[in-house]
């Protein structure tokens, strides 16, 4: 199973417009570099350190949610910071993965909130509820651009990377 990552969108600040990268920088530990999160700001800074480092969403889910609002929602007025096609996001919960050669695990889905409403003026969380993407934290740090494949990750290949293995495994959380 693998994807392909088509953009990157990151802010400094919560609530302030998202800015559309061709490349960027993960930070293991942290999420993208410059972003609201890796900052140790951001609308929802006080969940859990893995839970808040990145966000992925798949660019059909954001033309489905479009289209099921009768709106011009668009993949940077999710708020997400990585636009994905070809890979299931929902699946990747629980596992590892690799965005280029930066190191990730899937946390828990991430969906849509009435922050995110306010924000874009469309009433969005049902259409929405199931096409939020998912929530992800760095555990391997490297550059990302689009374009670059998005992929699984087995836990011998993770371990590899240095990923924590055994008890130190991250746990996702259902939501």
């Amino acid at each position: 199973m693998t994807g392909t990552l088509l953009e990157i969108w990151t802010t400094s600040a919560a609530a302030q417009p998202m800015r559309r990268l061709t490349d960027g920088q993960l930070v293991a530990g942290a999420g993208l570099e410059g972003d609201r999160y890796a900052l140790g700001g951001g609308t929802w800074a006080e969940y859990p350190d893995l839970e808040k480092q990145l966000t992925l969403i798949d660019a059909d889910d954001v033309a489905a949610v479009a289209a099921g609002t009768r709106s011009a929602l668009t993949p940077g007025d999710t708020r997400r910071n990585l636009v994905t096609r070809g890979i299931a996001l929902p699946q990747l919960v629980g596992r590892w993965f690799a965005v280029g050669d930066a190191l990730l695990f899937g946390m828990k889905r991430c969906p849509p909130c009435t922050h995110l409403e306010r924000l874009t003026g469309t009433r969005l969380i049902k259409s929405m509820a199931y096409r939020g993407g998912v929530n992800a934290a760095v555990f391997v740090g490297a550059p990302i651009a689009e374009g670059a494949v998005v992929r699984l990750v087995d836990d011998d290949e993770a371990a590899r990377l240095g990923a924590p293995t055994g008890a130190d495994r991250p746990v996702p959380r259902q939501v």
